[in-house]
């Protein structure tokens, strides 16, 4: 049985997509892990998949002094790395991205295993700029990032299967939502959104006269409350549901949600993360809403929130456009080109 190991991490961005296609290859392939100790050492061990975690450098995008230790910190990574490929002999090595990316790609070229990496962004992270060519291809989510690379090609984002088969009716009655009203769902990323949190309660008063609605607001970030139709999760494993039961997504715009909501055919008001970020959030989303797919607010239009749930839950046009939009999901597509390299 050949052998593939995944990589990337840092964020849920990077490791959700990994588990979408870990999914359907597991059972035809063995695989292993390399992450660091992030949110991949939470959601990936609980699969089965060996999971080796290393430490590993990140550029700080700002001005410090601990920059100038990456390269020493980087060199250590890759003989690290290298130690565990030798160990495990892939066959293939499959790369999502994110800062542990870069020496598990580095060892692999040095020791002739081939690589694919994928890119989720409209613009190409920094990781996957500096690993493209030592990888046989750079897959991209969108199809437009591929001219950004020589081996750039078109595949579409991974998406998990399981999102595409919950029942609404189902979901409503998990949450204890009627049904007499349409429902909000407001995700602030893994770890929940300060702002959005901030923004959405300042409004709750008036939201929660019109809209049911299930708030998924990250670790430690719930509040006591008694507002009938309100329900909040600090994490929600069962997103299938989530999606299932929402009239309106609200969230952040990275790509795997962006991807997901609509492939999924759900509204969605999407508030892009822009302080601290390279911008690539912002840039997803505007890609979309040039289309008609979607609706942005930018954050520092948060005080508006309220208004712009109403003008996009109402936009009649959303439903007819995502439904001719042709966005699903590229899982298929990867597989293939994993299966190809193989």
């Amino acid at each position: 049985m050949k052998k593939i190991l995944f990589t990337g991490g840092g964020s849920a961005g990077h490791v959700v997509p990994n588990l979408a296609l870990i999914e359907p290859l597991k059972n035809r392939y063995e695989i292993a892990y390399i992450g660091t100790d992030k949110i991949e050492s939470e959601l990936v061990p609980p699969t089965g998949i060996p999971f080796y975690r290393i430490e590993c450098p990140k550029l700080i995008r700002s001005f410090t002094l601990k920059n100038l230790a990456i390269p020493l910190s980087l060199q250590k990574a890759k003989r690290e790395c290298k130690r565990i490929l030798q160990d495990i002999a892939p066959d293939l090595v499959f790369s999502k991205g994110g800062y542990v990316s870069l020496p598990v790609v580095l060892a692999a070229k040095q020791l002739k295993i081939p690589c694919l990496t994928h890119e989720s962004d409209l613009t190409a992270g920094l990781t996957n700029r500096l690993i493209a060519r030592k990888c046989k291809n750079v897959l991209c989510s969108f199809s437009e990032t591929t001219e950004s690379f020589p081996n750039g090609k078109y595949t579409g984002s991974p998406i998990r299967e399981e999102l595409f088969s919950a029942s609404k009716k189902d979901a409503m009655q998990k949450y204890a939502f009627s049904g007499k009203r349409k429902i909000l769902l407001v995700l602030g990323g893994g770890s929940g959104s300060v702002k959005i949190n901030e923004a959405l309660r300042r409004d709750l008063s008036l939201l929660a006269k019109r809209y049911d609605i299930l708030h998924v607001c990250g670790k430690g970030n719930t509040v006591q409350n008694n507002i009938a139709g309100y329900v909040q999760r600090e994490y929600e494993p069962d997103m299938a549901s989530a999606y299932a039961c929402a009239d309106l997504v609200i969230a952040r715009s990275g790509s795997n949600t962006l991807f997901e909501v609509l492939a999924l055919h759900k509204k969605a008001l999407f508030i892009p993360l822009e302080s601290g970020s390279r911008g690539d959030q912002l840039k997803n989303a505007e890609y979309f809403e040039k289309k008609r797919l979607c609706h942005v607010l930018r954050e520092k239009q948060l005080e508006h929130l309220f208004p712009a749930i109403e003008n996009a839950i109402s936009d009649k046009e959303l439903c007819d456009n995502l439904t001719l939009s042709g966005v699903k999901s590229g899982t298929e597509n990867i597989i293939k080109e994993i299966e190809r390299a193989l």
